[in-house]
């Protein structure tokens, strides 16, 4: 009967990222200009990918995929707590929270199989350049990105189904500046084992699946550089059109590896909260900025672009 009376929450307090309200304003500033780099160099990236025929090769297919997923990451999380570090506290509807939830494990979790095929898309560059063409075809590559799409929905899909059958009564106040399903996890009254078996068998899974074959991929394209190209030059060339690949791996796995990966307990740390915000606010500001700044190509279609507009 005790059951019965609790009664069941309809929407979450997000208590943000901080009370002090020097911070506040201070945080406010940075993350708004990181949201804007965000969407102002992913967008000239996928303009650029789309408009400019020499961008018009897999690498910068996979490329424009993941700026759009930057866009749309970003802004699942940060406009939410920019309203936060504004007004205060943020209410959010149970409904809202699980829409919430859904996106930001959609488009993470996509991004992390669309960087494995990238590192796929490097290998065949690199260790099979005669046959790239015929390997990485229009065809395979929208395949492979239809792939990662639908395996981030799936897992995203299985995660909400699942946290929406839980009943939530007594707190609702949720330590987090956004809807993850470890705070919800922590505020659920009906058990929550079913849901964390899910969180350390699937999600670390969809975390480690892609990052083995990235390590994988690389490891491939070592051997092969060390084995087939003697100069020093030459391997150098071909290590370089890798790094900004690499760095956008870093950029994305080390906080997640650090986030999912130990079988959670149902304890949520503040650290979560710190590492979910590295990688959803302040990666995708970073990642245009890498490729941008590493490469050639993207540079120069960039300049092209500005001087047909001014």
């Amino acid at each position: 009967l005790a059951m019965l009376n609790q009664t069941q929450v309809s929407e979450f307090i997000l208590l943000g990222l901080t009370d002090v309200q020097g911070l506040q304003r201070f945080f406010f500033i940075s993350f708004l200009l990181l949201y804007l780099t965000s969407l102002l160099g992913s967008g000239a990236i996928v303009a650029m990918a789309i408009s400019e025929p020499q961008l018009h090769t897999p690498m910068y297919f996979f490329l424009g995929n993941l700026s759009c997923l930057d866009i749309f990451f970003s802004t699942v999380t940060v406009p939410k707590m920019l309203t936060g570090l504004l007004f205060g506290h943020q209410p959010i509807s149970l409904r809202g929270c699980l829409a919430q939830l859904h996106f930001f494990h959609f488009l993470g979790s996509t991004e992390a199989v669309l960087l494995a095929t990238m590192a796929y898309d490097r290998y065949v560059a690199i260790c099979n350049p005669l046959r790239y063409t015929l390997v990485m075809s229009p065809r395979t590559c929208l395949l492979l990105a239809v792939a990662s799409w639908s395996v981030g929905f799936v897992h995203a899909m299985m995660h909400s189904v699942m946290t929406s059958q839980l009943r939530f009564c007594g707190h609702n106040h949720i330590h987090h500046f956004c809807c993850d399903i470890k705070p919800l996890l922590h505020l659920a009254c009906s058990s929550i084992s079913l849901n964390m078996t899910l969180l350390n068998v699937v999600t670390t899974s969809i975390v480690l699946g892609p990052f083995t074959l990235i390590v994988l991929s690389y490891l491939y394209i070592i051997s092969f550089v060390f084995q087939k190209v003697r100069s020093k030059e030459g391997r150098w060339k071909l290590f370089s059109t890798c790094a900004s690949h690499l760095t956008i791996v870093a950029l994305l796995y080390i906080p997640v590896l650090f986030n999912y990966t130990p079988p959670s307990s149902g304890g949520f740390p503040k650290r979560d909260v710190q590492v979910s915000l590295m990688y959803s606010a302040i990666t995708p500001a970073l990642n245009p900025l890498v490729y941008t700044l590493r490469n050639q190509e993207v540079r120069s279609a960039l300049k092209k672009a500005l001087g047909r507009k001014l």
